[in-house]
């Protein structure tokens, strides 16, 4: 199974802030290292459940200074792509769940049964 490491996954954060406007920056290395790792040892039940794990850490944690909703919701998205899970989405929809987890504080589970449900 394929994860991202700390230099992937800030080359995404860095392409996510020029693309989309921000701030470039770590906040905080150890929450950071932690959304890396914890996919690793958590939630073995299902390819969802890990990519999960990496939106919750990222946009739950706020491990870059900007940017984390994008950046966590894309290392859901590439990381099921990367495991041969694609998603079936419409335009928005992706930014709306990103705010939604935010916002309501969605748990793994919760996040994990809404990508399930958009995966092909």
């Amino acid at each position: 199974m394929w994860f991202f490491n700390e230099e992937e996954i800030l080359l995404l954060h860095y392409k996510t802030i020029e693309q989309f406007g921000g701030s470039h920056g770590i906040r905080d290395l150890g929450r950071l290292k932690s959304a890396l790792t914890s996919p690793k040892t958590k939630y073995d039940e299902s390819v969802t459940e890990k990519a999960a794990v990496y939106s919750r850490s990222i946009i739950g944690d706020h491990p870059f200074i900007d940017g984390n909703k994008r950046t966590g919701i894309m290392a859901s998205v590439i990381f099921l792509e990367k495991n041969s899970i694609s998603l079936s989405i419409r335009q928005g929809e992706l930014e709306d769940f990103a705010v939604k987890i935010a916002i309501e504080k969605l748990d793994v589970q919760q996040i994990a049964k809404w990508l399930k449900s958009k995966s092909k």
